[in-house]
């Protein structure tokens, strides 16, 4: 079975966009068993449209395209595509009303281009949209005049925007793709989400254990992120649930202290989730992740009953003001030290009274160090009932990557004092 992506937009090919739907829809795709054989991205020309389709219709037993379904003048995948596999186009009253409804709702008057969206090629299924105008189209193109073998092949197509894309994929094209197109034999996948500890140290520890699992079929895969590395494990046919559940054993005997979670599983939810069961309480003091750390914690939902307060104090007389640091303090040993970050968060745990408190500093560059504390020096601490421990890492990165990565060890030293 062969499915393919292509991906239309010349937002795309200018680097304007980022293509998440690639990565996006590859994952669910993959999570359902399915495996993309092949993804392309087109501009939004007509030659470029139809190549790439009448190419994938050569070949795929299920092709998705991903934009061109709107109201404007570049919208043009379901005119070429109907018009490449002749399928005369028709409005449909249905959709029509839906795209009225849409802007009656907002109060908004309706601008006479949209009803273009309501044109639907002879013989397509309507995917509804319910976060926008655009429908979603599936063409089931049997004949398929494209394709040597003569087998049918399934073409659907689906709106740009990812608030439309998504929920119309998971509650319609993935039902449609099951049903359509059965796998044969069990397909299992699980993936283990590690961190302190990096792709080729976690591989030497795991992967002579997992070998005679590997030699016998098993899929071992490893995705490395900035401070994290996911461990995959995909197994088919008979036996495929217990290969798995043998291999998940392993990796966590061999380095369970470094796994946070499974599947979609991130640190900040974990740790709350901890929090939350434990009835315990956080607060914050940043400095060089300027906020970073508590914007991970508020994207989970719920966060508000476990997350107290955040401050971020850039300057020394915030850190003054706010949580009590002593100017001898930062005097005598600088605003980057293990001193200063000691005082931020005890002064965070004081005056919220929460039982754990956070607290980070350092250089983030590119300016700024100096011989005794370079670009990259960073300071993270932890209070709680039990006292107040102090990390120094070196994180020598660009300034965003420096944020996610000393936001991720300081979540990670959370994680470890909850153990």
């Amino acid at each position: 079975m062969t499915l393919e992506l292509i991906n239309t937009g010349s937002e795309l090919m200018l680097g304007r966009v980022l293509n998440t739907h690639q990565q996006w829809l590859c994952r669910q795709l993959a999570d359902l068993g399915y495996v993309v054989t092949r993804q392309v991205g087109v501009a939004d020309t007509v030659d470029d449209i139809e190549q790439a389709v009448r190419e994938a219709l050569g070949r795929a037993d299920f092709i998705i395209t991903t934009g061109g379904l709107g109201p404007t003048s570049d919208d043009i995948t379901r005119d070429r595509i109907a018009a490449l596999l002749g399928r005369k186009l028709s409005e449909d009253p249905a959709i029509v009303a839906h795209v009225e409804g849409f802007f009656a709702q907002r109060k908004r008057a309706m601008p006479a281009s949209t009803r273009v969206q309501a044109m639907v090629p002879e013989g397509a299924l309507v995917l509804h949209n319910a976060h926008g105008t655009a429908p979603g189209l599936a063409l089931h193109v049997i004949p398929n005049p494209f394709r040597a073998d003569g087998k049918a092949s399934w073409l659907v197509m689906l709106p740009g925007p990812p608030r439309e894309l998504r929920p119309m994929f998971t509650n319609q094209v993935a039902p449609l793709l099951r049903e359509g197109l059965p796998l044969e034999g069990d397909f299992v996948c699980r993936t283990l989400r590690t961190v302190g500890i990096g792709e080729s140290f976690l591989e030497e520890r795991i992967a002579g254990p997992l070998k005679p699992l590997t030699d016998a079929g098993l899929e071992l895969g490893y995705c490395a992120h900035t401070g994290a590395v996911d461990v995959r494990f995909v197994a088919r046919g008979c036996g495929a649930d217990a290969d798995v559940e043998e291999a998940a054993r392993i990796v966590y005997e061999l380095a369970g202290e470094h796994i946070f979670g499974e599947g979609d599983d991130e640190l900040e939810q974990v740790l709350l989730g901890k929090l939350a069961e434990r009835k315990q309480t956080l607060a914050l003091a940043e400095s060089c992740t300027g906020g970073f750390i508590a914007n991970r914690l508020t994207n989970v939902p719920g966060a508000s009953t476990v997350f107290l307060a955040g401050v971020v104090t850039y300057a020394n007389s915030a850190k003054e003001h706010f949580l009590g640091v002593r100017a001898e303090t930062l005097k005598a040993h600088g605003a980057v030290s293990e001193e200063v970050a000691r005082e931020m968060a005890d002064g965070a745990r004081a005056r919220t009274g929460a039982d754990f408190a956070l607290a980070v500093t350092g250089i983030a560059g590119p300016g700024g160090g100096t011989p005794e504390k370079s670009v990259g020096t960073v300071f993270i601490a932890l209070a709680s009932a039990s006292g107040t421990k102090v990390i120094n890492p070196v994180n020598r990165y660009d300034r965003e990557t420096f944020k996610q990565v000393t936001s991720l060890q300081a979540l990670e030293l959370l994680r470890r004092a909850m153990a």
